[in-house]
């Protein structure tokens, strides 16, 4: 069963449907490319998907483990590269909320944002550079 649609609307522009939920998101191409960039551009989409997941499964181990990571968050910056056009660098900055976690929580969680399944699944001449920030 599909997991998506993608709707070309014209004008460098599409609109994808999550089949299971009917959520929608539009993209545009990017102003250095052509578009208007009023909307995530695919390869924004793909950096971003980088930072959700690290946060979705470090959620997922917290919340087996009992602990509150509720207003993380993660500030992704995309840095393409030429010859291909590809994205060359992905730079996700996970900030913990202050909430007294413990060295080993802290490990624990660290390593669970590196072996997220969208990381894993980027080329491995993609530079992936993650800095944690626990205030």
């Amino acid at each position: 069963m599909p997991t998506s649609t993608v709707l070309y609307l014209g004008g460098l522009r599409t609109e994808c449907t999550h089949l299971k939920s009917g959520q929608k998101i539009i993209t545009d191409a990017p102003t250095d490319n052509h578009g208007k960039g009023e909307a995530f551009s695919p390869t924004d989409l793909a950096a971003t998907s980088l930072g959700t997941c690290m946060l979705t499964v470090m959620g997922i181990v917290a919340q087996r483990h009992g602990i509150d990571m509720e207003g993380a968050r993660a500030e992704v910056t995309k840095i393409m590269a030429e010859g291909p056009r590809r994205i060359g660098e992905i730079q996700v900055i996970i900030t913990m909320p202050p909430k007294g976690y413990t060295d080993e929580q802290k490990q624990l969680l660290e390593a669970t944002a590196h072996a997220c399944p969208v990381g894993k699944s980027l080329s491995a001449d993609l530079k992936e550079v993650v800095e944690f920030t626990w205030e």
